[in-house]
């Protein structure tokens, strides 16, 4: 999928996910491992269309959270193996 974005989208998410990536890497000191990192940005990066209950918006938020941890783990494999240096 991430190969079937526009050109633009797919620079934005590489450099995202090279940051997020290396504070990743740096968990040990900053307490911000992917699960972490996750639930603070999946809930400004993907949202429901229109307004739901809370109910539903914590589900949602907690399938992205899970979708941004994942990227963020495997960036290297999905974004290619360079992304560390894209600093």
């Amino acid at each position: 999928l991430v190969n079937q974005l526009p050109e633009a989208n797919l620079t934005l998410l590489r450099h995202l996910f090279g940051v997020l990536h290396h504070i990743e890497q740096n968990s040990g000191v900053n307490q911000m491992n992917a699960f972490n990192l996750a639930l603070c940005i999946a809930p400004n990066m993907l949202w429901l269309p229109s307004p739901t209950g809370p109910e539903e918006e914590s589900r949602s938020t907690k399938k992205v959270a899970l979708l941004v941890q994942f990227l963020i783990e495997n960036s290297g494999e999905i974004f290619g193996g360079d992304i560390a240096s894209l600093f």
